[in-house]
């Protein structure tokens, strides 16, 4: 303020005949610079006051930009987190379904070679029957063909003795020749049968 309580006590004014009381004017004076004083008193206080609400909103301003600038930088974080969780989700999922098809890939591969080796073991087996059937049949035809004998060839001619030393001898050395049935075939050997057996392997 421009005055002071100091000049408003000192303050003096020119007297005239017919002018104010100049002790109550100076009563009203003195009460004026009290007054004054204690309003610059307190305007001295709420300056005081203000001044250090001011440096708290300051100082409460700067928590309040540090907070938001923590905030933001916790966002963003939080946002590139979130984003690479979702890329790395994204890539775990993309190779298990990449895994997942090799293995089910590997599996129709393995179901295929089960496939074609109970094929092959098939075709084996149907050979061997084959060659089973065609061995017995032969086999078959050829014990019929010595059961048959049409030109007595294990028969002995008449008139001889049958001795057993004699016969036992005739027996032994016929059965190591192949006998011939009526149907051309040959009886097999023990040599026949072991080709046949080893064309059927």
């Amino acid at each position: 303020m421009g005055i002071t309580a100091l000049e408003i006590k000192q303050r003096t004014f020119t007297k005239s005949l017919r002018g104010y009381d100049v002790a109550e004017v100076n009563a009203f004076l003195s009460m004026l610079a009290s007054e004054w004083e204690h309003q610059v008193v307190k305007m001295k206080d709420l300056e005081r006051d203000l001044k250090e609400i001011n440096d708290k909103l300051g100082h409460y301003q700067r928590i309040e930009a540090t907070l938001h600038e923590t905030l933001q930088t916790a966002r963003e974080n939080a946002e590139q987190r979130l984003e690479n969780a979702r890329r790395d989700s994204k890539n775990k999922i993309q190779k298990a379904e990449l895994e997942a098809e090799n293995v089910l890939a590997e599996a129709r591969q393995q179901r295929q070679h089960i496939r074609q080796s109970i094929l092959k073991l098939l075709e084996r087996r149907e050979e061997i029957i084959r060659g089973i059937s065609s061995y017995l049949d032969f086999a078959r035809k050829s014990i019929e063909g010595f059961e048959k004998d049409n030109e007595n060839i294990y028969s002995l001619p008449k008139g001889e003795e049958d001795t057993s030393g004699a016969l036992g001898t005739t027996r032994k050395s016929q059965s190591k020749k192949a006998a011939v049935t009526p149907e051309g075939l040959s009886a097999p050997g023990s040599e026949d049968i072991d080709e046949l057996l080893d064309e059927i392997d």
